[in-house]
């Protein structure tokens, strides 16, 4: 999805199956203790979602980037928001930021319905392509402005931002059902940023501090590709 330069020579079986190994193990020493959450970054090949001149890379605890400017994020990340955010089988989640879709299939594994939407659609378009080819049968994917959310859809059970906003977005906070859950990071762009778990109760909002994270920042508007 890079689409920049040749690919690195391939990994043979046995180095692929080394590196799933260690990438598992890595996951574990950063705090994911979340037995579905593990086995979901397991059936999900984040090799699927890494293409080009990164595609050795893979396996590693980065984030790359993919088109548009963008990144995937570092599988750690990925983890421990997902985990974070506690998704059951009965839940239907909206992520905000599709990217590479490495995200949202990590959730499909979860979730009843992932709704996914990016401002860029060439992403959509290569996320979509590629959750049909991994019969990934429970995602939508959607050009959209995420920071209106998807109100034809609501209330969500969970919600994820793959961007950072300087605050939780107020349409996305009115389309949380109530004793739902979203996590995000919030701050400048320019600066590093905390991840926040909000869960919406029946009398507001109950905000918790999570880490220190690094994203993109949260764009209005659609992109240009």
């Amino acid at each position: 999805m890079t689409g920049c330069g040749a690919d690195e020579s391939p990994l043979s079986p046995a180095e692929l199956a080394e590196r799933k190994m260690q990438f598992l193990f890595h996951l574990r020493s950063k705090g994911v203790t979340d037995r579905r959450v593990l086995e979901a970054m397991e059936k999900i090949d984040r090799g699927a979602f890494v293409r080009g001149i990164f595609a050795a890379r893979a396996y590693e605890d980065m984030p790359l980037p993919i088109a548009c400017g963008q990144t995937i994020s570092q599988p750690s990340v990925v983890a421990l928001m997902t985990q974070a955010l506690d998704v059951h089988p009965r839940h239907k989640v909206l992520e905000i930021g599709t990217g590479s879709g490495y995200q949202a299939a990590i959730l499909s594994q979860l979730a009843r319905r992932v709704y996914t939407i990016d401002r860029f659609r060439k992403l959509v378009i290569a996320a979509r392509a590629l959750f049909e080819e991994l019969d990934l049968t429970n995602i939508t994917a959607i050009t959209a402005d995420g920071s209106h959310g998807l109100p034809e859809q609501a209330p969500f059970d969970r919600i994820i931002l793959t961007a950072a906003a300087e605050d939780p977005p107020s349409p996305l906070l009115a389309q949380l059902r109530v004793g739902g859950v979203m996590v995000l990071p919030v701050g400048q762009s320019d600066t590093v940023q905390n991840l926040i778990r909000v869960t919406r109760t029946e009398e507001g909002f109950d905000y918790a501090e999570l880490r220190q994270v690094r994203f993109v920042p949260l764009l209005e508007g659609l992109g240009n590709e």
